[in-house]
């Protein structure tokens, strides 16, 4: 998997994040009560709840994009708090990811990649896509999907898939 192919993964994921939060806010419409209380979701009492979720995908979004294409990451407090807040935030996050194009990437692999929380370490960039920001992204979208399919929202395998880009004959 190219550093391309794994932000437009990313991408494709954030989306369909957007259609799963559709399908929960038709859930709770159902159910009579307010979206917002899944905000507050989570699996187990010392798991992030879904809003810590979906900031953590978009986070490792972003920080892929940005330290693989050689740009800066945006700024996104953490003060998200509803549906339609993580629905601006995860737009906000693909609408930079978008800026990133396939000639930003050239030469990604061999790029320094030192975040803070490394404490002065570094990795190169094909070791941090494939160790920190693949694994990380996927693990934060499954738990927020997985929170919202344990609360009742009728989710199932190809609403996490999404659209595949199928041929003909």
């Amino acid at each position: 998997m190219t550093q391309d192919d794994a932000l437009r993964s990313f991408e494709k994921t954030l989306r369909n994040a957007l259609q799963w939060m559709d399908e929960a806010a038709a859930h709770a419409k159902a159910k009579s009560f307010e979206v917002d209380v899944l905000a507050q979701a989570r699996l187990a009492p010392d798991q992030f709840c879904f809003v810590q979720q979906v900031q953590g995908a978009c986070d490792q979004a972003k920080y892929a994009a940005a330290y693989l294409g050689g740009k800066p990451p945006p700024s996104h407090p953490d003060t998200e708090k509803t549906f339609d807040e993580l629905r601006q935030r995860i737009r906000k996050c693909l609408d930079f990811v978008g800026t990133v194009k396939a000639s930003d990437l050239a030469g990604a692999e061999e790029r320094k990649v030192a975040p803070g929380w490394l404490g002065g370490k570094w990795l190169r960039g094909d070791d941090y896509l494939v160790h920190v920001a693949i694994p990380n992204f996927f693990f934060h979208a499954t738990m927020a999907y997985a929170i919202l399919r344990h609360n009742g929202v009728e989710l199932g395998k190809m609403d996490y898939i999404g659209g595949l880009p199928t041929k003909d004959g």
